[in-house]
């Protein structure tokens, strides 16, 4: 048995939630939130490597996997892996990037599903951002 971390009430170790005040994982002195994340500690300009973020915080705010590879639900970096990103080189589902592979994206150069692209695109309906502009 430990002490919750919140109300002080005693609980038990393996207690995912407090029974007097709620508090998810009351045992742990420290919870930073739910889920993974992983950054490596090799970094670039102030980014890490590589950024694995599956996180969510306390209050169920996404945790945004930003390195220079990025990797998560959602994701920013120079080679990203995400449902929602922005990259150089970017995969996911709702992508922006200067190359992309994605469900629904817009880049320089793109293969998609759906898509806006300026330079080259393929894929079931996309569009060139200049066509559809008009000139």
């Amino acid at each position: 048995m430990k002490l919750c971390r919140e109300c002080k009430n005693e609980v038990s170790e393996s207690a995912q939630i407090c029974p007097k005040c709620g508090a998810p994982k009351p045992s742990l002195e420290k919870w930073d939130g739910y889920g993974f994340e992983y950054k490596s500690r090799l970094g670039i300009m102030g980014l890490p490597l590589i950024h694995v973020s599956f996180k969510y915080t306390a209050n169920r705010t996404p945790v945004v996997a930003k390195g220079i590879i990025a990797v998560g639900q959602f994701g920013i970096g120079v080679i990203n892996i995400s449902q929602f990103g922005i990259g150089i080189l970017s995969a996911g589902q709702f992508t922006l990037g200067m190359y992309a592979l994605a469900q629904f994206g817009f880049a320089y150069s793109l293969i998609a599903q759906f898509g806006l692209y300026i330079e080259s695109g393929y894929g079931q309906m996309v569009w060139k951002l200049a066509e559809l502009l008009g000139r």
